[in-house]
Formats: C-alpha cells, sequence, structure tokens
C-alpha cells in the first residue's frame, strides 16, 4: 500500500472513506492477532426492566439482584422501560448522523486532538497522534450541568442542541437512578455516590462508524475499557463487542434490542467496589455496507475528585486494590499514551499489587 494514503487522513478531520478511498490504508490496519471474525456469537447478556425501581420494596430489590447479577457475570446490563421516549432517543441518534453529514470545514472549526478541551471533533482517538489509527469520526463534549455546557456545542445543524440536550438530560437523570441501583447491589446503599454523579461530569460522545471497504482489517474502536463510573450506550444498529472474560476471553457482539440502552460498568465502578465488579472491555467493529452511529454518554465525580474502593467493601480478606483517581487523571493518561497499541490501560495504573 501507498504509505501517502495516511498522509492526508487527518489534516481534512475526515476519515479515510469519507476522502472515497476504495481500501484501508496502512495506518488503519490492526495486527492479525487482533482483526475482528466479523461473524462473532451474540453476548447473552442481561436485559433488565426497569419498570418498578421507584415503587419501593416490591419491586426494587429484584431489579437491584438483577442488576447485580449482570455486573458480576458481564459488566454490563441492557435496560427496557428506563423512562426515556423513543422518540427522545430517535431526534438524538438523528442530530447526531445530521452533525456528520456537515460540509467537513464545519467540522473543522471544533477540530482537536486536546483530550482536555470540553468540546471536540476528531477522527479515530487522537487524530493522527497514534501510531493505529481507528474507522471512525467523533464530536465529544460536556454536557452536566447542560445550561453551564450547550452554548458550547455546534450549532449546526440547528436543532442539534435541542435534540442532543433533551436526551443529555434524560440520560444524566438515568444514569444518577443507576448508580444508586448498583451502589445498593453492592450493599452501599442508593446514596452512596449517586449525589455526587448528579452533580458531576457528563461527557456525551456521538460516534459515526462510516462503512469500510475492508472491514476484516481494522476497526472502530481498539479493546478498552471506560474510565467512568459508568457509560450509557444507545446504538442505532449493532457493531459494539464485549470480551466474554469468563469465556476465555472470547468477542461477542452485543445485540440492538429495540428501545434499550446499554449500560456499562467503567474503572471507577471497578476501583469503588474494590474489584467486586469488573469493567468490561469492549470494542467497535465496522462494516461495508452503512454507517453505524452511536452515542454514549459516560458519567462520573467532579473532573478532580478521586474515586476511592468503598471502605466498607476493604477487609482482611479483601485488602485495598486500587489507588484512588479522577477524571482529570485519566485525561493526563489519554494524553500522554497510546492507548491503541493494548499494551497499557488507564486501569491498571491504578492497581495495588
Amino acid at each position: 500500500m501507498e504509505s501517502d494514503d495516511c498522509s492526508q487522513c487527518f489534516s481534512t478531520g475526515q476519515s479515510a472513506q469519507e476522502r472515497g478511498l476504495a481500501h484501508v490504508p496502512e495506518c488503519y490496519e490492526v495486527p492479525v492477532s487482533e482483526r475482528p471474525s466479523l461473524n462473532s456469537p451474540e453476548a447473552q447478556i442481561p436485559v433488565v426492566d426497569l419498570t418498578g425501581l421507584q415503587l419501593g420494596p416490591t419491586h426494587r430489590p429484584a431489579i437491584v439482584e438483577s442488576i447485580r447479577q449482570a455486573c458480576q457475570r458481564f459488566g454490563c446490563f441492557q435496560v427496557v422501560n428506563h423512562g426515556i421516549d423513543q422518540t427522545v432517543l430517535n431526534k438524538a441518534l438523528g442530530a447526531a448522523k445530521e452533525y456528520f453529514l456537515l460540509p467537513a470545514n464545519e467540522k473543522l472549526e471544533l477540530m482537536s486532538d486536546d483530550v482536555h478541551k470540553p468540546v471536540r471533533y476528531g477522527t479515530s482517538l487522537k487524530d493522527g497522534v497514534d501510531k493505529i489509527q481507528f474507522w471512525r469520526v467523533f464530536l465529544k463534549h460536556y454536557a452536566n450541568p447542560l445550561n453551564d455546557w450547550v452554548q458550547c456545542w455546534p450549532e449546526n445543524p440547528p436543532t442539534y442542541r435541542e435534540h442532543m440536550g433533551a436526551y443529555s438530560s434524560e440520560v444524566q437523570k438515568l444514569g444518577v437512578e443507576l448508580t444508586g441501583a448498583i451502589t445498593e447491589s453492592l450493599g452501599l446503599g442508593p446514596k452512596y455516590v449517586s449525589d455526587k454523579i448528579e452533580q458531576g461530569m457528563q461527557v456525551i460522545t456521538t460516534n459515526c462508524y462510516p462503512p469500510c471497504p475492508q472491514p476484516r482489517l481494522t476497526l472502530g474502536l481498539p479493546p478498552h475499557s471506560d474510565y467512568s463510573c459508568l457509560t450509557i450506550l444507545l446504538q442505532g444498529s449493532p457493531g459494539l463487542e464485549i470480551m466474554d472474560m469468563q469465556d476465555g476471553g472470547s468477542w461477542k457482539l452485543v445485540p440492538n434490542v429495540d428501545g434499550s440502552l446499554l449500560v456499562h460498568i467503567g474503572d471507577h465502578l471497578e476501583v469503588l467496589s474494590n474489584g467486586l465488579y469488573k469493567s468490561v472491555v469492549h470494542r467497535a467493529v465496522v462494516n461495508s455496507q452503512k454507517t453505524r452511529i452511536s452515542i454514549a454518554s459516560f458519567h462520573s465525580l467532579g473532573l478532580d475528585e478521586k474515586m476511592e474502593p468503598a471502605f466498607q467493601l476493604v477487609n482482611e480478606n479483601h485488602p485495598k486494590a486500587y489507588k484512588g483517581s479522577s477524571f482529570r487523571d485519566f485525561l493526563n493518561f489519554l494524553s500522554a499514551n497510546d492507548i491503541g497499541q493494548g499494551n497499557i490501560c488507564f486501569l491498571d495504573t491504578l492497581k495495588i499489587e
């Protein structure tokens, strides 16, 4: 392949596919051992019906127990009857799609490889900085409190702020509610950190994975776990795979259940649980037929507030296993490291040997 295929991949803020290439440039090719099979089996991820979560002792214990089992087995679960209207979900996905269809020069206004910026557009992970590039374009922006950030979001398409803002507000409420259920499942009670999550960081990431001419050679995102306490993902179509650690580390495709949202346990919740729950390792695969859109909402404590293992979960048999860390610590780590290489991850830096 011509090495100069990659020379202009990022100066225009466009993916290789958007530039009209009919093959995958060499800089997008992942090592053979890490290439996707494109026929991964479906993961049997639990679907938790949240109906009745707020109705007290009659229904809540069973829902919390379902969440506990899902967190222990998979590190993730899907939720239905979560309280967010389907129209809100559809409009958010539509707004994201319209944004990525804008002319390149409009998107370039927000392009940056500075991971500390509260609003930025880019491709891959860090726009040409990392050795291996990934078949993805994205828009990230802070979202909580919404009134503090929404004026920094793109003005175009005209409905973006309204529709993405409505979704962001609703999913933030859901994140607080789910955090309470998860800490309750750990025996810590529903208010252990939910108030801090309510006042904490919410980062919305809209992802666009364009059609890829050779999807077996590359990935949309490399294997990783999220830094957050939890991540809530809205996906328009399948393309996310999780690593099933209880099945030999095999990759399994997350099914797209109509009206559902996928909830990931993140690194900071693994820390809080002192390892009782594990953050889920996942990746994004691409296809040759159609564009895939997803919206991830990352929920964590405040920018500089450190997450520590809950003291109630630390004892002689289960000593403290993690150092405390903050969202800013993660951003500094991301800025300094090439996580696409797969030889280092943020969580490993927190483990106490």
